[in-house]
């Protein structure tokens, strides 16, 4: 669900955002496919590079780091292991959406602009010690009349590139990491079926091949479309992951093993799906961990419950002013208001609950909450929806989190004696 914005020239401020302007080709401004500023590439790269060699060595302490006790500790304030870890995440499906092509005239339009060789160190993740060994596509299952095509200049594409699967295999990374990562990388809406499939906000039933037999766990209609539709020349999102983690499996299941899944918007929610598929069809499965970045909702209160019985750990990065963590549907709570007896407005919230339910439109929110807010910043513009949303804003803000009473330090105020270094940087 990302909106789109497109990167203009940047002002010689660390770090620097511009105003996004909406573009109609739905495109994300992470990608250099459209005007790019140089210097502020330049910067992404320069950043990236200095979190991948100052990361911390993690040793023995990784599961604590991959939520294996669901992060206790290490939000608030935030841990700065944790943090260095995010933000590599986060630059992972920066990768993705770089590598993406958005122009709409061309002929390889919605697929990867690099081949996977080379895919990270074109994207600015040179040092990342990964390997890109499957690229992803999604497929939409919308199917729109013939004379759509006519009224509109857009493409009707299908089946689109939407990530890929990584393995680490530099055995100094391995090293730091205290175990070999594979990262799935997942980028946010970029064509219009898939912002078609995004409107179709009412909860529909798991399939029982995803491993729930209740048939009241229900996930958002569009998500599970992008997730398990296909076509006669591509495979569901889903084959191609379980695919690739079950040849993982096989190939490095004797060794500590971590499955990292990560995404944007669009992708933070096939994210979640995709860590509960894997957990629920591999019986031996690694250690499965989320970590989102403005994530709509995914499902309901059984889903949510199916989930934490699946042990998948999920880490989800909320900024309060974005609108689109809180979409789709509602979230009803049961809060007992007897006791300042106000009896009819307890009998209101039951009636309005039963009519969104009727709709399928009560969701839940799901695992553990890193709440970040663009007010805090001086750098961003105040009450820009792209901007909320954008995921530089994502990384900016996690950079700067200190705890929920500090939402927001620059880097220089944190570490002064690191002020010189941190502007030759910008």
């Amino acid at each position: 669900m990302t909106l789109s914005v497109t990167p203009t020239s940047q002002p010689n401020t660390s770090p620097s955002f511009s105003k996004p302007n909406f573009n109609p080709n739905f495109s994300h401004a992470t990608t250099p496919t459209l005007p790019f500023n140089k210097s502020q590439l330049a910067w992404d790269r320069l950043k990236t590079d200095s979190v991948e060699c100052n990361s911390p060595r993690l040793g023995h302490k990784w599961t604590q780091y991959q939520g294996i006790n669901h992060w206790e500790g290490l939000l608030d304030p935030l841990d700065d292991n944790l943090r260095a870890e995010i933000l590599r995440y986060g630059h992972f499906v920066e990768s993705a959406y770089r590598a993406f092509d958005f122009d709409t005239n061309s002929e390889t339009y919605a697929t990867c602009r690099f081949p996977e060789t080379s895919l990270l160190p074109q994207t600015g993740m040179r040092k990342s010690g990964y390997r890109v060994t499957r690229n992803l596509h999604a497929t939409c299952g919308v199917q729109l009349p013939n004379w759509v095509s006519s009224v509109s200049q857009l493409p009707r594409v299908q089946s689109s590139w939407i990530g890929y699967v990584a393995v680490c295999e530099d055995e100094k990374e391995i090293t730091r990491l205290g175990r070999r990562d594979v990262v799935i990388a997942l980028r946010g809406t970029a064509t219009c079926l898939e912002w078609l499939e995004n409107l179709r906000v009412t909860l529909t039933k798991l399939p029982n091949h995803m491993g729930c037999g209740s048939e009241n766990c229900m996930v958002e209609n569009g998500f599970l479309s992008l997730y398990v539709s296909k076509t006669g020349a591509c495979p569901s999102l889903q084959d191609m992951v379980r695919e690739e983690v079950a040849r993982v499996i096989q190939s490095y299941g004797h060794e500590p093993l971590s499955i990292s899944i990560t995404g944007h918007s669009l992708g933070a929610a096939l994210a979640i799906l995709s860590a509960y598929d894997i957990t629920t069809t591999f019986k031996n499965s690694p250690m499965v961990s989320v970590v989102s970045f403005g994530g709509p909702r995914v499902g309901n209160d059984k889903f949510r419950a199916q989930l934490e019985k699946s042990g998948t750990r999920i880490l989800r990065i909320v900024n309060s002013d974005d609108v689109i963590t809180k979409v789709p549907g509602l979230v009803v709570r049961d809060d007992d208001m007897s006791c300042n007896g106000h009896v009819h407005v307890a009998g209101l919230q039951s009636w309005f609950r039963k009519i969104v339910q009727d709709m399928q439109l009560v969701y839940a929110d799901v695992g553990q909450e890193l709440r970040v807010s663009s007010r805090e910043s001086s750098y961003l513009k105040k009450g820009d929806v792209a901007t909320c949303h954008d995921l530089k804003t994502y990384l900016h803000l996690v950079d700067g989190f200190v705890s929920s009473s500090c939402p927001y330090m620059s880097k220089t105020t944190r570490y002064p004696a690191e002020a010189s270094l941190w502007f030759l940087i910008s």
